[in-house]
């Protein structure tokens, strides 16, 4: 990014943050009832107009700075050609490696507090509105709607402007739709939730992206389904932990307020993260991924014609990327299969996570457990971090597609449990912390398996589908246990399609585990 476009990005950043500070004079004069601020039925004033107005000039002046500056025809090249480096898969972790993990895994923590609070701001929403659960319903459906969105076009805008700054511009969307909080009107929630969900389903296909192409092949896998799940579930816990914390105090629009100060962290870590060198390459920017890889401790080795392959496993097989809608490309060809079980394994997980898990703190405190639901919440979350470790484990050392058919066959049969289990504290508690164990191990895989079926120039767009999947499970989820007040029956529901998802798996899926990633192959490397 050049000096100028830097600034305007910046400066854009301010102007953002401007306009949401300017929400919170009205927020602190709102009506509380004990310590809930109130803001149903109150109007929009002046002030809060101009915030929003401020909110999109600042947005539209970051999205500007990121555009990709104009190159020469011709200037993309091919991965095979001159640019192409074997070195990546081959190199060694280093600590320019572990920092990058850890500052995206600390994105994904973010990212993922944004959705997992729509689990806790449902009841007090509703409270304060005064709705139905039906009516309530419309609330996750409409940001988890965003989500979708924001998947596909985040991850197609990452494959055109690059990863990074695609993890930039998320940031300044994350302060900007933080006023979610601010909104008086039901309706007004349901719009600027629309937009919070957009901006969150963007940091997922970006983030594993650029960890896949940025680490050496043979700890790939483990890499991204130990950060992919332990970003999931650090997110829950700081998620279910504000709200344990704050919705007491002050009431659940504060939870939302927390996109300003997460928003900003995540524009300061940008600083430490490179662009993908593969990314580079692809672009025709040989001499900034040569000065990537030098970061990385990686000697760049062009190819020679004389020489063997050194990969120590065929690549998982690619197609020449052709000139047309890259999701047009994904549905075609060897990516069909692919995107085919990665699209419905989402779809399966989306319907537990977005559905089911969603809906816990309603189901449970329908169940009796009243407050204590978002304690008991908390407490079962704390096992799935060590579930992810050996998420992790399988993925890398036993088998990527067998480990994603383990834990979704564990998770119906979680989900069956429910419909037999009675109400004693200990036996909620135990199957609501295997849930979320086996559930959050089947995302943490989802995420590096999309990343490793596609080229890199499609690897970004297909990673969004896969996570727009996951999130369009959460579309459907909704509207099916909106019907189903008790929990037994909504489990039974949730149940049916991820085991349909399974089987797909089952009959289409391929094994990545450890193989180098997909590049751009010419037409007789592509028979598989």
């Amino acid at each position: 990014m050049s000096t100028r476009r830097s600034t305007v990005f910046w400066a854009g950043a301010l102007t953002v943050v401007v306009g949401v500070l300017l929400h919170f004079p009205d927020f602190l004069m709102a009506e509380r009832h004990g310590d809930m601020v109130m803001m149903a039925g109150m109007g929009m004033s002046a002030q809060m107009m101009v915030g929003m107005v401020l909110i999109v000039v600042g947005v539209c002046m970051a999205g500007w700075a990121v555009l990709p500056s104009r190159r020469p025809a011709g200037a993309r090249i091919g991965l095979l050609g001159d640019a192409r480096f074997r070195s990546i898969d081959g190199a060694r972790l280093t600590r320019a490696h572990w920092v990058l993990i850890s500052i995206l895994t600390i994105g994904l923590v973010i990212d993922t507090m944004k959705p997992a609070t729509l689990w806790f701001v449902v009841p007090g929403m509703s409270e304060e509105y005064g709705m139905s659960t039906q009516q309530t319903a419309m609330f996750p459906f409409t940001a988890i709607a965003g989500t979708v969105v924001g998947s596909l076009v985040w991850g197609y805008l990452a494959d055109i402007i690059g990863r990074r700054a695609t993890l930039m511009f998320s940031g300044v969307i994350f302060i900007g739709t933080s006023i979610c909080g601010f909104m008086p009107s039901f309706t007004g929630n349901l719009v600027m939730c629309f937009f919070m969900g957009a901006s969150a389903g963007g940091m997922l296909p970006t983030v594993y992206a650029l960890t896949a192409e940025s680490v050496p092949a043979k700890r790939r896998g483990p890499l991204i389904v130990l950060q992919s799940g332990l970003g999931a579930t650090f997110g829950y816990l700081v998620a279910s932990g504000a709200a344990a914390l704050f919705i007491p105090l002050f009431g659940w629009r504060v939870l939302w307020l927390l996109g300003v100060p997460s928003g900003f962290a995540l524009l300061v870590l940008c600083r430490w993260i490179p662009e993908s060198p593969r990314f580079l390459l692809a672009t025709g920017r040989g001499e900034e991924a040569v000065a990537v890889m030098e970061k990385y401790g990686i000697t760049a080795v062009t190819d020679d014609a004389n020489s063997e392959p050194s990969a120590a496993a065929e690549p998982v097989a690619a197609e020449p990327v052709a000139r047309q809608s890259p999701f047009v490309t994904l549905f075609a060809g060897i990516y069909l299969r692919r995107s085919v079980s990665v699209v419905c394994y989402g779809l399966g997980w989306g319907v537990v996570n977005w559905g089911f898990i969603t809906f816990l703190p309603t189901f449970l405190r329908h169940a009796g457990y009243g407050d204590s639901a978002d304690s008991l919440l908390f407490t079962a979350s704390l096992a799935a971090v060590p579930a992810t470790f050996l998420a992790a484990y399988l993925y890398g050392r036993w088998s990527s597609r067998g480990s994603m058919i383990l834990y979704s066959v564990l998770t119906v049969a979680v989900l069956g449990c429910f419909t037999v289990v009675g109400k004693a504290d200990w036996m909620i508690l135990a199957l609501v912390a295997l849930l979320l164990s086996t559930s959050a191990g089947m995302i943490a895989m989802l995420s590096p398996y999309s990343t490793e079926q596609y080229p890199t120039e499609l690897r970004a767009t297909g990673s969004g589908v896969a996570a727009a999947a996951s999130k369009a499970g959460g579309m459907i989820g909704p509207l099916l246990l909106s019907s189903a007040p008790l929990l037994g029956t909504a489990a039974l529901l949730t149940a049916a399609p991820l085991a349909l998802a399974t089987g797909v798996l089952i009959f289409t899926g391929i094994e990545t585990s450890g193989r180098p990633l997909p590049e751009q192959h010419s037409p007789e490397t592509a028979r598989l």
